[in-house]
């Protein structure tokens, strides 16, 4: 029986087989560059963290080739902690495999289930703490590393990135002068209490240890940095105090 392939049944049904065999072609390669994949994205997150804590001099020259080695000579992985939202240090948890973008995206879990990962890294004969940050700014996404000093109150260090700001204006918080902004700055007070930020417009509002001049024309991104700065720090504000006892 010959076939009809001028048929809407011919048409139907190789289209269905076209989808099929294609379907089955990109979910075999998903599969098998999964593991690529996820190691990827293991090494931007190495990368991020040194972002925080080298200059951006030094910084820059780290790649996918060498962050690696570099992330290796100064944070030490076994010393890393996770908290729970109280600052309280939770054990049988991997603070590589926290993942604070997809808890925060996760609109479906609870806030009192969120972990907070703290990375420990030994520069220049000083401990120093990597604090991972995640927010929202004007169009998606906004995150960054906070790096704070063995005092355990100034920042020492800051990474930021985004995901769609614009540029020229919210895109701007990537770069080292709005960096600058935070060194210096304190988390908590002589008592350990968290003081939180304040990202001001165009050096206006109160004059406080904690305000931050935001980004000319990005009001938007630079108040979703200090919401996003604001809800993490205080979590690793809890833990610095309990440490000081």
């Amino acid at each position: 029986m010959a076939i009809n392939k001028e048929s809407n049944g011919y048409t139907f049904g190789f289209a269905i087989v076209l989808v099929v065999v294609v379907g089955s072609i990109l979910a075999s390669l998903s599969l098998g560059l999964k593991s690529k994949q996820d190691q990827n994205g293991l090494v931007k997150k190495k990368i991020d963290i040194l972002k925080a804590l080298l200059p951006m001099s030094e910084a820059e020259k780290i790649n996918r080739t060498n962050a690696e080695k570099n992330f290796d000579k100064y944070v030490d992985l076994k010393e890393a902690l996770v908290l729970n939202m109280n600052g309280e240090p939770v054990q049988g948890q991997d603070a590589f495999d926290v993942d604070i973008k997809k808890d925060y995206k996760d609109k479906t879990k609870k806030e009192s289930d969120k972990l907070f990962p703290l990375f420990k890294a030994k520069k220049d004969g000083k401990t120093l703490y990597i604090i991972p940050v995640v927010g929202k700014g004007l169009w998606g996404p906004v995150w960054g590393n906070v790096c704070i000093g063995e005092d355990m109150r100034t920042i020492v260090g800051a990474s930021f990135g985004h995901q769609g700001e614009t540029p020229g204006l919210g895109a701007e918080i990537t770069q080292q002068f709005f960096i600058d902004r935070w060194i210096n700055e304190t988390i908590i007070d002589e008592a350990g209490n968290f003081t939180p930020f304040e990202v001001v417009k165009d050096g206006s509002g109160p004059t406080k240890p904690q305000k931050v001049d935001g980004i000319t024309g990005g009001t938007i991104t630079s108040k979703g940095v200090e919401e996003m700065a604001n809800r993490c720090l205080a979590v690793y504000a809890a833990y610095f105090k309990s440490q000081m006892k």
